[in-house]
């Protein structure tokens, strides 16, 4: 084996220990509470944006190629174009959500978890299309027809569909076992073997041919809305911080290697023209990607929580590029390989050192920090009252009912019967009697909490 062969295997098994790593953390150390409040805004961002990215670059792409004006990539067959589309499309704002989670910048936190959320998620989105879309490549581009892409799309849903469940039921697996067993017991076992039921989450949905990295963030979820409450004290700060410093450690290692392949001379086709013309398509499609979706999202939430304008500002700038773009890169099939790694280092580059870079800048300019915060208030019902997007009152009231609804009933199922089976926090409202065990335990907000170790702090973070 050659050391060309050599370092590619290497730089794979790197990609997948740090998206491994990172998706863990990013579902374990989820702040779900702001999640789920904002779980459809963030949906339309990393499902459907992510799609409507992949094919704004892709297509412009083959567009340019089949014009004649890049001579380096293929022009004939349009899955490669879109390939490309999806891995350009997997956002990365390492550096910004550093910038962001700063305490002393006091971001406001309607955007934090926009875009903390949209980047988790749509990392995992992203590696699904660019997997769906590998399956449909051919080298023998004039075989393939338009008709396959409904298909793709669909492929693409169900295999996201049900590696989620997959993810969700391990996750329930795991949070059963330790919460009917005496495991606690053992701090060291129990870090242990949470890692392995994490690595079974990903195995098995790769197994039967699912995506293993988004089982792996929903896994992650459920086990910090359950799993959190059984372990001991000991257990939970060891495998939190674990998980960030694995995660930490791959994302730095990743970051490294694609410096070094600038500096070391590692890539001998460098393609601008190509550089540059991917950098707009992918300004554009973030655009057409983060102003209609926040549109179509305003008309289903409350004026006081509308995505306004600067804050869209905001979203469309912060949509960097990072690891996991350069990561799939590396994977891109055909012998255009290396135009397209290139195209995509450039771009990881540009986006992390000036739109990193330019972030706390653009949010003081934007108003988007939460200190002062009565000036900002009435600067942010200023920018949301000039929004030119169409009102729907009767739609906004009934989204807003049903939302309400469908909280209640989830709260009061989980409440009942989840948490009772797989451990957490349970809330009981106040005026309720609550009994355990045949014991009236009195009228309390939180009667119990389900952990070993922890305190009844941790609840803060209940959605």
């Amino acid at each position: 084996m050659d050391k060309k062969m050599i370092l590619e295997s290497s730089l794979g098994f790197l990609a997948e220990s740090h998206l491994f790593d990172f998706l863990i953390e990013a579902g374990y150390s989820l702040k779900r509470k702001d999640f789920f409040e904002n779980i459809g805004a963030i949906t339309l961002y990393a499902m459907f944006g992510t799609i409507i990215s992949t094919f704004v670059v892709g297509g412009l792409t083959f567009q340019v190629a089949k014009a004649g004006l890049i001579k380096n990539i293929d022009g004939e067959n349009p899955m490669e174009a879109l390939l490309f589309g999806a891995l350009i499309s997997a956002v990365d704002p390492v550096a910004t959500l550093s910038i962001m989670g700063n305490a002393e910048l006091q971001c406001d936190r309607l955007l934090y978890s926009l875009v903390f959320g949209e980047s988790v998620l749509n990392d995992a989105v992203a590696i699904v299309l660019f997997k769906t879309f590998y399956k449909f490549y051919s080298p023998e581009g004039p075989d393939w027809s338009e008709s396959e892409i409904p298909s793709a799309l669909l492929s693409f849903l169900i295999v996201s569909s049900l590696s989620i469940v997959v993810g969700v039921a391990l996750g329930l697996v795991a949070s059963f076992i330790y919460r009917h067993t005496t495991i606690s017991d053992y701090p060291n076992l129990e870090t242990s073997l949470l890692f392995c039921f994490c690595y079974l989450c990903y195995a098995t949905a790769e197994a039967v041919s699912l995506s293993g990295i988004m089982a792996l963030f929903f896994n992650g979820i459920v086990l910090s809305h359950y799993n959190s409450y059984n372990l001991s004290s000991t257990a939970h700060v060891a495998s939190e911080q674990i998980f960030a410093t694995l995660a930490t450690i791959m994302e730095t290692i990743v970051f490294l290697y694609m410096g070094m392949g600038v500096f070391t001379g590692r890539f001998n086709n460098w393609d601008v023209l190509f550089s540059v013309l991917a950098l707009l398509f992918c300004i554009l499609g973030r655009a057409l990607n983060i102003f209609p979706l926040s549109c179509l999202a305003n008309q289903c939430r409350n004026r006081q929580n509308c995505i306004s304008f600067k804050m869209q500002n905001v979203l469309w700038f912060v949509g960097l590029r990072g690891a996991i773009a350069f990561a799939l890169s590396e994977n891109m099939p055909g012998p255009n390989k290396e135009i397209y790694a290139t195209a995509t280092l450039s771009i990881c580059i540009f986006t992390t050192v000036v739109c990193g870079g330019f972030t706390e800048r653009i949010l003081t300019m934007s108003g988007m920090k939460e200190s002062g915060q009565d000036v900002l208030e009435d600067v942010d019902e200023e920018d949301r009252s000039s929004l030119v997007v169409p009102e729907f009152p009767v739609a906004r009231r009934a989204s807003e009912q049903m939302r309400g609804t469908v909280k209640e009933m989830w709260r009061k199922f989980d409440n009942e019967y989840l948490k009772v089976y797989f451990g957490g926090s349970v809330r009981v409202q106040s005026g309720v009697q609550h009994m355990e065990n045949g014991r009236n335990l009195g009228n309390y907000e939180l009667t119990h909490t389900g952990s070993r170790g922890l305190s009844d702090d941790a609840d803060s973070d209940q959605d």
